[in-house]
């Protein structure tokens, strides 16, 4: 039996507990972020002695430096796979140098000039999207239909920048998509193993919301993606070098963009993934185990 430590204890560990216990793989979930965490020898709440291996590191970094020093295990996704995805910013500059299609987007280190960002929300045409640079699931995301809207949003930005504990402050300036479908496509190691398009209702439509994020009231329905839209994202996957990754696609009147990646993907009910999901899940988590 190999002993998996999870630290998310939300759906994804939820969903993994059976169909892995199936297979050969306990999931345990490992609480590392909001409680205390004694660092003694034989006092710490968890140890290297108990797993095998870890699913995917922590997306808070100091509490992952916590835990991997404590757990000492392999991760099927890493510390620099997790840091990889989440700047933005550099996987759009890594996607488009191999020649993948991402939005047209303007990478801001706030604080910058005012008509800098000016010249940066003109060259796409309004309206543009600003969005910071390492969050995930929608938030702080806006769509601002106008360069006095976006200067407006950006003094915001400014204000909360300026409390010098903020982490990053970056920011994207990026083209919009109109009446895009949105697809998150799951790969591992290499492969396509499912997707799901990601809706909102009718009357969240016309009421002029735009995200399609889960978190954000929008649906994950499975469908049978396009084999174009399966080889572009294990181009993606391949290209950041990441085990396991969700992979954010717009397709818009003009063709398929990548918008964004996640190293720390959800895992969804077993109807929206490939057959065979599972099994070679337990195998990806067997060979990571394997390294320790």
């Amino acid at each position: 039996m190999v002993d998996l430590a999870v630290v998310n204890r939300a759906e994804t560990f939820e969903r993994m507990q059976s169909p892995l216990a199936e297979r050969g793989i306990a999931v345990h979930h490992v609480q590392v972020k909001e409680r205390t965490v004694p660092l003694s020898a034989g006092a710490a709440p968890f140890s290297a002695e108990q797993f095998d291996a870890g699913f995917v590191y922590p997306g808070r970094m100091m509490e992952g430096g916590v835990a991997d020093a404590l757990l000492d295990v392999p991760w099927l996704n890493g510390r620099d796979a997790v840091l990889a995805s989440r700047n933005k910013a550099g996987v759009l500059v890594r996607l488009e140098r191999a020649d993948l299609p991402v939005p047209r987007s303007v990478y801001v280190s706030n604080p910058a000039d005012e008509s800098a960002v000016a010249e940066a929300v003109e060259s796409l045409a309004p309206p543009v999207v600003l969005k910071p640079n390492s969050t995930t699931r929608g938030i702080g995301v806006a769509k601002v239909p106008d360069l006095d809207s976006a200067l407006g949003v950006t003094d915001y930005l400014d204000l909360v920048h300026d409390f010098r504990a903020t982490g990053d402050r970056s920011y994207l300036v990026q083209e919009f998509v109109p009446d895009a479908r949105d697809y998150r496509v799951m790969v591992l190691d290499g492969e396509y193993v499912g997707a799901v398009e990601r809706r909102l209702s009718d009357a969240d439509r016309e009421a002029g919301r735009w995200k399609h994020n889960v978190h954000r009231g929008a649906e994950a329905t499975p469908v049978d993606l396009d084999p174009e839209y399966r080889r572009l994202a294990e181009r993606v996957a391949d290209e950041l070098d990441i085990r396991f990754l969700g992979v954010d696609l717009l397709v818009g009147r003009d063709g398929v963009l990548v918008n964004e990646t996640n190293a720390r993907p959800t895992i969804d009910d077993a109807a929206k993934y490939e057959d065979g999901f599972w099994d070679r899940l337990a195998d990806a988590i067997r060979e990571t185990a394997e390294v320790a």
